[in-house]
């Protein structure tokens, strides 16, 4: 079948991957059916000689000299190199061979060369960023000046846009390394050992004679999936290597008229993962000419704020409603138990790992594998929740952008944004964002419907006015304007007077500027990720949201009857409301104002068993909304409902003049 998408106007081929499942296997030769643990056993024993044979190709090619050769696109005699990893390790004569007595087949030495020439590749720009700090090594490298930044950027290859966040890390490697070794490192191999190779089948680099999948005739939702796997740990013999047959339920994300490539296996707790890799026409993303762009801006406890504006035919812009939050606290706080738990586990893995020094025979050892396993796991779980936490918000900013028909999210670039200088707490809270994590997967939803996702930059996006471009004075609240914080924005120039929240100000900002300098938009050769590097003043200054004319009603007010009775004190809209005097049991007195008086108890959800995987509720001073206890991940995570064509609320009613 053709490996090739067919395209019309207006569209382009995109290539994504779906989680996948083997859950059974069939013997062809003899018929037997394999149970899982079996089909795991055979895919374990290859993996495992694949990634001892990359261990072996990288420990050889791990130099300087050979990663720069196979980075330079040519071989000795300046012939191109094939675009696939193994290709160009063949031309370059770099081969393997399995230990002294297996039997593989070419196919096998194949993922070999694909896995390693892949790793060898990426060492490549690390290589480079190395060798730029190592050139321009600063006086102090705790600070660098504002010369020494520019010669960083200048002596690394196509650096000028390098984050600043990359560069300390690897000032802050060599710092560590020359502390520990007393002298400088001469480039990144010295400094970094050879990466450990994973235990996974490549078989995009095989063909035919390995492996083969296709899809069901009448069942578009099913694949067979067809590959050589080893009847023993140690083949000796073509033999010992039989084909197997594995059925596959596709993913409901893999459209019916995608086309299906070779997948990646890998193992995971006893079963067979498979990385199902699909190509399929997209409506294509423009890089300019857009009229609605969505504003994305990032936070602490509202991690993300986004909002829609629109560029009229007259150039003006303006925003359309208020916009929404997703609101992680509660996730957050999970996270800091549970980076506080992996904290201990190792303090106390190292402590043990002290007193037995290395002796097998210890009575600590037991008790150093169990406590190596626990950190495994609570690693295990951080991830997990790191990944459901970036598909989540950026399920959300995408619905957001259909939602409002923008044809692009622009988001803020804080690449270089490190967490330093606002105290223990703060700076941990703030690392532990996966901001790189959601706008990757932000691109990989987008693309689904032709939405464009542009990083603009991130200056004064919080710090001036979007309807004046005058520096805001920030406030604690809205009630309280003489009171410095952080939180609410007040515009002092008199012409303007905008008022708002922070985050809601910085939405429109991010918004205005991409859609002003939507023709500064320019991809990356490398990611293919749309960026806006620069900011123009001259466009900046017409980057500003127009504020519009409160809506009126039209309809006939006159009076027809007589005015209903209202009470002398009717209760305000929020805040002030008593609390009940009757207990409401579990949950505590509801908090004035927020709960409802019918409310007797918690979700469901949170009166489950409480042991180690579930939320703990804070005991410091911040508790966060919605941190109950067992309440899972989506009772922690909080969103606004889109409000495109309702007009922005009074905030300032009930409070008093903020002059």
């Amino acid at each position: 079948m053709s490996r090739k998408v067919p395209l019309a106007a207006g569209q382009a081929a995109r290539t994504a991957c779906a989680r996948g499942l083997l859950r059974t296997g069939v013997n062809e030769e003899t018929g037997e059916l394999l149970a899982v643990s079996v089909l795991a056993e055979r895919v374990g024993w290859a993996a495992d000689l694949v990634a001892s044979m990359v261990t072996e190709l990288l420990a050889d090619h791990w130099n300087a000299p050979d990663v720069d050769l196979l980075a330079s696109g040519e071989d000795g005699g300046g012939r191109k190199l094939p675009s696939n990893a193994w290709m160009a390790l063949r031309r370059l004569g770099w081969s393997v061979a399995p230990p002294e007595g297996i039997r593989v087949n070419d196919r096998i030495v194949r993922m070999v060369q694909e896995q390693a020439g892949r790793l060898l590749r990426s060492a490549h720009w690390r290589a480079d960023v190395t060798a730029g700090v190592l050139r321009t090594w600063p006086a102090d490298p705790g600070k660098r000046t504002p010369g020494e930044w520019d010669a960083v950027r200048a002596a690394v290859p196509d650096g000028r846009h390098l984050p600043s966040g990359v560069v300390n890390s690897r000032t802050r490697q060599i710092a560590a390394f020359a502390k520990k070794h007393g002298r400088m490192p001469v480039d990144v191999f010295e400094v970094e050992s050879a990466p450990r190779a994973a235990r996974l089948l490549l078989l995009s680099a095989c063909d035919g004679q390995q492996a083969t999948i296709e899809r069901h005739e009448t069942e578009p939702g099913r694949a067979l999936l067809r590959l050589q796997l080893p009847t023993r740990a140690d083949p000796r013999s073509y033999r010992d290597w039989t084909w197997v047959s594995c059925p596959v339920n596709l993913p409901p994300t893999i459209p019916a008229n995608a086309v299906l490539h070779l997948p990646t296996l890998r193992l995971h707790q006893g079963r067979v993962r498979a990385d199902l890799a699909y190509t399929h026409a997209v409506p294509k993303a423009a890089r300019s000419g857009h009229k609605v762009a969505l504003g994305v801006d990032w936070g602490l406890n509202t991690l993300l704020s986004a909002g829609a504006a629109r560029l009229n035919d007259d150039g003006r812009i303006t925003a359309l409603g208020a916009g929404g939050t997703f609101r992680s606290a509660g996730v957050f706080a999970r996270q800091h138990r549970l980076r506080r738990q992996g904290e201990r586990l190792h303090a106390k893995t190292d402590h043990y790992q002290r007193l037995t020094a290395r002796d097998d025979q210890h009575a600590l050892v037991a008790k150093h594998a169990v406590l190596t396993d626990e950190i495994a796991r609570v690693s295990t779980r951080r991830s997990n929740l790191n990944d459901a936490l970036a598909w989540a918000a950026a399920r959300w900013a995408v619905d957001q952008a259909i939602t409002a028909g923008a044809s692009v999210i622009d988001v803020e670039d804080l690449r270089s944004m490190e967490a330093r200088g606002m105290g223990r707490t703060m700076n941990t809270r703030l690392s532990q964002q996966v901001r790189g994590q959601i706008v990757e997967r932000m691109r990989h939803l987008a693309a689904e419907t032709g939405i464009a996702v542009v990083t603009v930059p991130a200056r004064n996006t919080s710090r001036h006015c979007p309807q004046c471009l005058t520096p805001l004075r920030h406030r604690k609240a809205p009630d309280r304007p003489t009171v410095p914080g952080w939180k609410w924005a007040i515009c002092p120039n008199p012409d303007c007077r905008w008022q708002g929240d922070r985050d809601q100000g910085a939405w429109q900002r991010i918004a205005a500027r991409g859609l002003a300098h939507q023709t500064k938009t320019v991809t990356d050769r490398t990611t293919g990720a749309m960026v806006i590097r620069t900011v123009v003043d001259r466009i900046e200054a017409a980057a500003v949201i127009t504020p519009t004319a409160p809506k009126t009603s039209r309809r006939d007010r006159s009076k027809t009857g007589s005015t209903r009775r209202q009470t002398a004190r009717p209760a305000p809209r929020r805040r002030r409301a008593p609390s009940p005097n009757r207990s409401m049991g579990p949950a505590g007195k509801r908090p004035e104002g927020h709960a409802h008086t019918d409310r007797t108890r918690l979700p469901r959800a949170a009166h489950r068993h409480q042991d180690v995987t579930t939320i703990s509720t804070p005991t410091s001073r911040h508790r966060p909304r919605g941190a109950a206890l067992g309440a899972g991940f989506h009772l922690h995570a909080h969103v606004t409902p889109p409000r495109w064509d309702i007009p922005p609320p009074d905030t300032t009613s009930d409070m008093g003049s903020l002059s």
